[in-house]
């Protein structure tokens, strides 16, 4: 019998199994899509090493790049380029913010992202009354306007969530933000947080998706990556899993769907919780062109966002967000000085019947778009497409308290961790899986 097996390859389940080892734990992880890292995946487009899942993490949450520092591990942050924003036909600065809400009302005055009177209607707040939660989107739509959300807080939600501002909850996913508007005018309390020059994002030279083999190589516990487990029950005190191997405790890193199906019967209630979490599917066509097929002014560009409120009528767009890697990342310039990747981001929370179309399908929306909004109209060297089928989970109004009703329904040697509980970033996740063994390590 193992002390603790691990369910789920992901990030969540490879910081929890490392965490385990070093704490004395016979501690194996059992993965069943044959390979380890989730949303954190490198492949090749015109031979040059690519990240096609996530590729950077906050840097101003610890989680992520002090977990670099205890692997040793250099960080490296994005270059001085800067992004943009699509609105009104065209790319334009984007403003500076917290989550929509403006650092700068001037600022957000010269990049014209909104009309005058989008940017009216944003420097007269309505200071609300605040509930326990509310969707970023009524916050700050009742706040400071409609079309500040529909173009500024829609975008940066949907790259993140690819979901809607009205339905994910502010508790959950910008809790700062909720503490602000009940503390005030947000407006005020924006201007007045001091102008940082620390590096927001940060990511590996080679990219994110060198770091599962790292948490797994050396790590002190076992992998099993072609085992899927089907089943889950109690032994009383340990846990029998499919396969015939059995522990004395489960630490259940996979997707909610997936979780709700393993606990239906040694957990009902949390099962039924866990089976409400909605997710939602995206896509990442990442594309390589000769470097001097791309406009020169575009080398100083990190990439753009595109509102969804662009995404109907005459001149749709099929893309969300466009990261230009070449500009954003000093290590992926220097792969090849006559080849520049980037990648577009497809897909949206009830969507998906968009992405349903073969990947060459994809490949031609993302070059229309780019041709539209980035001038750039030469044929790629080579295309990459990466689908995230159920990839990001949703987070709406109650989240949280959903959430705490899933852990307090668990029964003892049984926890949970992972994006589908508090928050999808990699710093959340890692947060998440110290969580859980904590939790774990406190019971035994």
């Amino acid at each position: 019998m193992h002390d603790v097996v691990v369910v789920g390859g992901g990030v969540a389940g490879l910081v929890a199994a490392r965490d385990l080892a070093q704490a004395g734990r016979d501690v194996l992880l059992l993965e069943g899509s044959g390979r380890l890292g989730g949303k954190l995946c490198t492949d090749t487009v015109a031979g040059l090493p690519v990240d096609v899942g996530a590729e950077a993490m906050l840097a101003r949450r610890p989680e992520g790049v002090g977990l670099a520092g205890e692997l040793g591990v250099a960080v490296v942050h994005p270059t001085p380029a800067t992004s943009r924003i699509w609105s009104y036909g065209a790319l334009r600065q984007l403003p500076r913010s917290l989550m929509g809400v403006p650092l700068d009302v001037d600022e957000l005055v010269r990049a014209q992202v909104l009309s005058e009177a989008g940017v009216a209607r944003a420097r007269h707040e309505v200071v609300t009354e605040v509930p326990d939660d509310i969707s970023v989107g009524d916050l700050l739509a009742a706040r400071l306007g409609d079309e500040l959300v529909d173009r500024l807080v829609e975008p940066l939600l949907g790259g993140v969530y690819a979901g809607h501002a009205h339905d994910i909850s502010t508790a959950a996913a910008v809790p700062q933000l909720l503490a602000m508007a009940r503390r005030g005018s947000l407006l005020e309390q924006a201007a007045a947080i001091p102008r940082s020059e620390a590096p927001v994002f940060a990511s590996f030279p080679g990219g994110m998706g060198r770091l599962p083999g790292i948490l797994a190589d050396g790590g002190g516990f076992d992998v099993d990556d072609c085992h899927m487990v089907r089943e889950l029950r109690s032994t009383l005190p340990g846990w029998h899993l499919s396969g015939g191997i059995e522990a004395a405790a489960v630490v259940l890193a996979t997707p909610a769907a997936t979780t709700a199906r393993l606990l239906e019967d040694v957990a009902p209630e949390a099962s039924s919780e866990l089976a409400a979490i909605d997710s939602s599917s995206v896509a990442v066509v990442s594309l390589a062109f000769r470097a001097a097929d791309v406009p020169d002014h575009l080398f100083d560009v990190s990439g753009f966002l595109v509102p969804p409120v662009e995404s109907s009528g005459d001149a749709a767009r099929a893309i969300k967000a466009a990261t230009f890697s070449f500009a954003k990342w000093a290590w992926v310039r220097e792969l090849d000085p006559d080849v520049v990747v980037l990648r577009t981001s497809l897909g949206r929370h009830g969507h998906a019947v968009e992405l349903q179309v073969p990947d060459d399908g994809l490949v031609l929306a993302s070059l229309a778009d780019l041709a539209r909004m980035a001038g750039i109209t030469a044929a790629p060297v080579d295309s990459h497409v990466q689908r995230w089928g159920g990839g990001l989970p949703q987070y709406p109004v109650g989240h949280l308290d959903r959430v705490a009703r899933i852990r307090a329904a668990l029964p003892d040697g049984l926890v949970v961790c992972g994006a589908s509980y508090d928050g999808v970033g990699i710093p959340a996740v890692i947060a998440s899986a110290r969580q859980a063994v904590a939790s774990l390590t406190q019971a035994q």
